[in-house]
């Protein structure tokens, strides 16, 4: 599923005239790949190793790049640093209010939601988020020891 992720990926860049390099063909398949919302500095650490010249700064410029044409969704959940979201079909958050993993969930797109928001308050609905909080499975069963 991923590989086909990717492929649609670099397809929707090169249309949109963005060259792929090499840096960017390995930051969008950690992203595709990863599960856990990485940040900048994570995606760095990941690939240091292999792009022993990149910056955490390429990093984020190559993550806002792909923001604004619409692959990664920028993730701020109140802590101080950026998590990067592949952008899926319709997903969810679930987020641990005690080590602020986050995790996916697929559910159909609320577009009711939004159509009734948009009927009962007039407003043009771009888009809507949600989220859902409590304690992940690790952060309670440490605490129930």
């Amino acid at each position: 599923m991923s590989e086909h992720q990717l492929k649609d990926a670099l397809e929707t860049l090169k249309q949109t005239g963005v060259r792929i390099t090499p840096q960017r063909h390995a930051i969008l398949e950690f992203l595709v790949d990863s599960m856990t919302h990485p940040t900048a500095d994570d995606i760095y650490k990941a690939l240091e190793g292999k792009f022993p010249n990149m910056s955490v700064a390429t990093v984020y410029n190559n993550l806002r790049v792909f923001r604004e044409v619409g692959l990664v969704k920028e993730l701020t959940y109140g802590d101080a640093s950026s998590r990067f979201d592949f952008v899926t079909s319709d997903h969810y958050h679930c987020i641990c209010e005690s080590c602020g993993k986050i995790v996916d969930f697929h559910y159909p797109g609320l577009d009711e939601v939004e159509a009734l928001a948009a009927h009962v308050t007039g407003f043009n609905v771009s888009h809507h988020r949600m989220e859902i909080y409590g304690k992940c499975t690790s952060c309670e069963k440490q605490e129930t020891h």
